[in-house]
C-alpha cells in the first residue's frame, strides 16, 4: 500500500538506471525543525497590492497545503508567533548589516525568502504584485503578477525546514515559481515526513496497523490510512552517496566563524559556470541566515551541523573540467581555566 498522490504521477520513490533510490528533497543541513506541531504564524505587514483579507486567505491556503500532508497545524494570530510574515520593500530588517541576510531588489527578481527554524520568519518583496491566482504578466500594467499562494507555499517550506528538491514537479524545486507548480508533491512529502512523521492527527492507523489491518482489511486502510509512514518514505539507508574528489583540503576552523570558500581563477576574464556541493548534495541556493552563495563565492558559519565536504566544480559545455573541496572540521575548544 502507498501514499495517496497528491498529484498525479507514480507511487512509487525515484528510482536510478541502477535500481538504487535517490533521494531529490533535502533538509537543512543544520537539522533545524520545530519542536512542537502546533505552530501559530501572523502577519506583521500586508503588502500593498492586495487587501488584508486576500492576503490572509491567500496565506491561508498555502499553509494548509502542508497541513494536509503532515501532522502539523497552523493557526493566525495577532499575538507572539512561532511565524511571523511581512511584506518588505528593499532594506528590510537587518539585511544591509546581516551577509548571510540578503535585501529584496525591487520589481521582479526574487519573490521572497524565509528563515530556518527556529528563526520562523517569511518575507515578501513588497514591491512585487501579489494577486491571487496563476502567476502571469500583465500586458496592460507592464508588470508580472505574482501568486501569493504558489510562492507562500514555497517559502512555508523553508520555515519548516526543508531545503531546495531536485526533483523538478516538488513544490519546493528552485523553479516551481517559473513552472507555476502550486501544490505538494510526492517528494515534498517524503522531505516533511522526514522532519515531522506522518500524518495522522487522530493517532489511529499505528495500532490498526499492529493489528494486521493491512493485509486483513486492505480497502478499509487504504480509505482511512492511506498515508502510513513506513509504507511511503524514502528510507535513508537506500540513499546512494557518491565519493567525493581526492584533492580535499582540511580546514579546522573554531565554532561560529564564516568560512569563506572561492572557486576558480580570479584572473579569468570569463567567470567560469560553477556549481556547489555539500557532501556531494547541491546546494542551489542560498539560505538566509546560514549559507550565502554567489557565482564563484560560498560563504557558511562554522558549527557542528555545516562540518562535512564542500565541492566546487567547474563546468565548460556542460562538461565538469575541475573540482575542488575542502573538508570543514571545528576546532576542539579549549577548557575554561575557571
Amino acid at each position: 500500500m502507498c501514499a495517496a498522490q497528491v498529484h498525479s504521477g507514480s507511487c512509487s520513490e525515484p528510482v536510478s538506471s541502477r535500481g538504487t533510490r535517490i533521494r531529490r528533497y533535502a533538509i537543512n543541513p543544520l537539522g533545524h525543525r520545530w519542536t512542537h506541531h502546533n505552530l501559530t504564524y501572523s502577519i506583521v505587514q500586508f503588502p500593498s497590492s492586495l487587501s488584508p483579507e486576500d492576503t490572509r486567505k491567500g496565506l491561508s491556503v498555502a499553509f494548509t497545503k502542508w497541513s494536509d500532508v503532515s501532522p502539523l497545524t497552523f493557526r493566525e494570530v495577532n499575538a507572539s508567533s512561532d511565524i511571523t510574515i511581512g511584506f518588505f520593500s528593499l532594506n528590510h530588517s537587518d539585511c544591509w548589516s546581516s551577509f548571510f541576510h540578503p535585501c529584496f531588489d525591487g520589481l521582479n527578481g526574487e519573490l521572497a525568502h524565509a528563515f530556518l527554524p527556529p528563526r520562523g520568519e517569511i518575507h515578501f518583496d513588497n514591491q512585487e504584485f501579489w494577486i491571487l491566482g496563476k502567476s502571469r504578466f500583465s500586458w496592460r500594467q507592464g508588470v508580472w503578477l505574482n501568486d501569493l499562494v504558489q510562492v507562500a507555499a514555497h517559502e512555508i517550506g523553508h520555515a519548516l525546514g526543508l531545503w531546495h528538491s531536485r526533483d523538478p514537479q516538488a513544490l519546493m524545486h528552485p523553479n516551481a515559481t517559473s513552472t507555476g507548480q502550486r501544490n505538494v508533491a510526492q517528494d515534498d512529502v517524503w522531505g516533511i515526513r522526514r522532519l515531522y512523521g506522518c500524518l495522522d492527527k487522530k493517532r489511529v492507523c499505528e495500532p490498526w496497523a499492529r493489528l494486521g489491518f493491512c493485509e486483513r482489511r486492505r480497502t478499509f486502510m487504504k480509505k482511512n490510512c492511506p498515508q502510513r509512514c513506513d509504507l511511503c518514505y524514502e528510507p535513508v539507508e537506500d540513499v546512494s552517496t557518491p565519493a567525493p574528489p581526492p584533492n580535499v583540503k582540511i580546514k579546522m576552523v573554531p565554532r561560529g566563524k564564516v568560512v569563506g570558500f572561492r572557486c576558480g581563477n580570479r584572473n579569468l576574464r570569463t567567470p567560469p559556470k560553477v556549481s556547489w556541493y555539500k557532501d556531494n548534495e547541491q546546494i542551489l541556493s542560498s539560505v538566509p541566515g546560514y549559507i550565502m552563495m554567489k557565482a564563484r563565492d560560498l560563504r557558511i558559519v562554522a558549527n557542528e551541523f555545516n562540518e562535512g565536504v564542500y565541492t566546487c566544480r567547474i563546468h565548460r559545455r556542460g562538461e565538469v573540467v575541475s573540482a575542488n573541496s575542502w573538508l570543514i572540521r571545528l576546532k576542539p575548544e579549549q577548557p575554561s581555566n575557571s
